[in-house]
């Protein structure tokens, strides 16, 4: 009797496959409706509009120098500038910086995922019930954000991902305010929303800028809200950000 109830539990996630457990150190964001964008703020962030999103599964920590360097090891992929200074022993835990937009994918490729859609990041970031931060509606503090610093500090100004329980999303996942802006896979288009698609939305099919999103260790209160949107070349890549997390299908 164990056996045939194991081998139907298999079946049962075999034909329901975003009933699975997401992979290790990331986390199953379910199906459903959620509101992107916000009605007061940013003019493209206008209008807020409920958008459907698969099944997701997110990585519940920035990527980290450590990782990083893992993939480095293994392609022999160009190092970020000022690698030396980050691929420290004190900073593996910290999130990897200065990677712009085809590096961070090349990544997520290589570790069997791809980056997340703007639409999945922020539904991560903010869950179903229209907050304006990764915790809730209160103004942010440093228990939940690693922001507001003006010193780079060899790469000392970031946290080592996974340090502010205070400032998770509804769904567990770290540092989606703060700490390293992080990429995401869509074209920048300030009108996109006007006319986004009802239905896992994927942004425009081509332009000249790319999509980050969550502010980083300098940004001021307002970048670090779930709804702000940033954006910058995809050949982008600065000593002090960009970052990126990873996401994938089940």
């Amino acid at each position: 009797m164990r056996t045939m109830l194991v081998f139907v539990a298999l079946l049962g996630l075999a034909a329901h496959p975003a009933m699975a457990a997401a992979p290790v150190d990331m986390v199953l964001v379910p199906a459903g409706e959620f509101t992107m964008g916000s009605p007061a703020r940013d003019a493209d962030e206008q209008p807020a509009h409920r958008v459907y999103v698969d099944a997701f599964s997110m990585d519940k920590y920035e990527v980290t120098v450590g990782q990083y360097a893992a993939f480095l090891q293994e392609t022999g992929g160009d190092q970020p500038s000022n690698w030396k200074t980050m691929n420290q022993s004190s900073h593996q835990k910290r999130p990897v910086v200065n990677v712009d937009w085809a590096e961070a994918s090349r990544y997520c490729k290589w570790a069997g995922k791809r980056l997340p859609t703007e639409a999945e990041w922020e539904k991560a970031a903010r869950g179903t019930d229209g907050r304006l931060y990764p915790w809730g509606n209160e103004p942010p503090t440093p228990l939940h954000a690693n922001y507001g610093k003006t010193d780079w500090n060899n790469h000392g100004a970031l946290l080592p991902v996974g340090t502010l329980e205070g400032g998770k999303s509804p769904y567990g996942i770290y540092d989606m305010a703060g700490n390293v802006w992080e990429w995401v896979s869509d074209w920048y288009d300030e009108n996109y929303y006007k006319n986004s698609p009802s239905q896992n939305p994927t942004g425009p099919s081509s332009g000249g800028f790319k999509v980050l999103r969550g502010g980083a260790w300098n940004s001021d209160p307002r970048s670090l809200r779930a709804t702000d949107r940033h954006f910058d070349p995809p050949s982008f890549r600065s000593l002090y950000v960009p970052g990126f997390r990873c996401a994938k299908s089940p």
